[in-house]
C-alpha cells in the first residue's frame, strides 16, 4: 500500500507540474463564474493535464470552467469575436490543435479568440451532463464575451462559436437553446444574450441532432472524406438541411485528413488549410468587420 500511495503521489505531482508548465505559456485564464460554478459544488479535485507522445496537452477533471483569451493588437483587431470549443468526446479536452493553435492563428488575423475549457459529462464517474453543465459553460462563455465587449474591442453582434468534434455539439446546443438573457439579474453577465452570431462545425459529433430552421445563424462546416461515416456523411446531410430551410451554410469536405485534423503545424494536407476557408467565409458573410 505504501508503494502504491507513493506511486500515486508521484503521478499526481508529475501531472501538477505538467499543468503548471503548460499554463505558463498561455494567456491568463478567466473563470466563467466567480466562486463555484453551478453544479460543481463540493468538487475540489485538481485539474489534470497529460501530454501525449506527440506533445498534445489533454485536459481532464475540469470543475472550474474557464476562458483563455487570445486578443489581437488594437491596430489589427477587426471587432469579431470567436469562441473556440475543443473536442474530446466529452471525456477529455484536446487543448492544442482544437483550441489554442486555432485561437492563436485567429488572433494573428485580427479576431478576438477565446478557448473554452468546459466540464466533461462522459469522463469516468462524472456527475455532469452535456445539456446541463457543459451547455451552461458554453452559454456563460458567450455571455462573458458580450459582457466584456468594450474591454476586448469586439462588436457584441459579431460573437460566434466554432467547435471541434464534441465541441461542435455544444455549438449547436448553444444555437438551438439560446435565450435573450435575464435583464433583471444582479449579475451583468447573465443579462447578455447567449445566441452565437455564427456557427462553425469542424467534424462535429451527433450531427443528426443539428436541425436548423430558417433563422438559424449562418454556419461553416468542414470534415474529411475518410472520417467516420456518421461525421462525413452526417455533415453533408446537415448542409442539405440548412439548404432546405434557407439558412446560409458552406461545406468543405476534404479528400483526406481523418478525424481530429484541427490546426497542427505539421499538417500540410489540404484539410489543414480549413481555417483560411473559414476566414474567407467570414469575410463573404460580412462577419469579419474591418481592420
Amino acid at each position: 500500500m505504501k508503494r502504491l500511495a507513493k506511486l500515486l503521489f508521484v503521478v499526481g505531482l508529475a501531472a501538477s507540474f505538467a499543468a503548471r508548465a503548460f499554463a505558463a505559456d498561455l494567456p491568463a485564464e478567466i473563470p466563467l463564474w466567480s466562486g463555484t460554478a453551478p453544479g460543481s459544488e463540493g468538487k475540489t479535485e485538481p485539474e489534470n493535464v497529460r501530454v501525449t507522445d506527440a506533445g498534445d496537452h489533454v485536459v481532464t477533471r475540469v470543475h472550474r470552467p474557464t476562458l483563455t483569451p487570445f486578443l489581437p493588437t488594437a491596430d489589427h483587431a477587426n471587432g469579431t469575436a470567436i469562441l473556440v470549443i475543443p473536442g474530446g468526446g466529452h471525456r477529455e479536452l484536446w487543448m492544442d490543435h482544437e483550441g489554442y493553435s486555432a485561437a492563436r492563428m485567429l488572433a494573428a488575423h485580427g479576431y478576438a479568440a477565446f478557448v473554452l475549457k468546459y466540464r466533461l459529462a462522459r469522463e469516468p464517474a462524472s456527475t455532469y451532463r452535456i445539456e446541463v453543465e457543459a451547455l451552461a459553460d458554453t452559454r456563460r462563455a458567450i455571455r462573458t464575451i458580450r459582457g466584456r465587449a468594450d474591454e476586448w474591442h469586439v462588436d457584441p453582434a459579431r460573437v460566434g462559436a466554432i467547435g471541434f468534434s464534441a465541441g461542435g455539439e455544444l455549438v449547436w446546443l448553444a444555437s438551438s437553446r439560446h435565450d435573450p438573457g435575464d435583464k433583471e439579474s444582479v449579475d451583468p453577465i447573465e443579462r447578455q444574450p447567449s445566441r452565437p452570431s455564427f456557427l462553425g462545425f469542424i467534424y462535429p459529433g451527433r450531427s443528426g441532432d443539428i436541425q436548423p430552421t430558417a433563422d438559424t445563424p449562418p454556419a461553416f462546416m468542414a470534415c474529411a472524406y475518410d472520417d467516420r461515416q456518421d461525421i462525413a456523411e452526417g455533415l453533408a446531410e446537415v448542409y442539405l438541411r440548412f439548404k432546405r430551410v434557407g439558412a446560409p451554410a458552406e461545406l468543405h469536405v476534404y479528400g483526406s485528413g481523418g478525424h481530429g485534423f484541427g490546426i497542427r503545424a505539421a499538417n500540410a494536407r489540404p484539410a489543414g488549410q480549413w481555417l483560411s476557408r473559414f476566414e474567407e467565409w467570414l469575410a463573404d458573410r460580412k462577419l469579419a468587420g474591418t481592420k
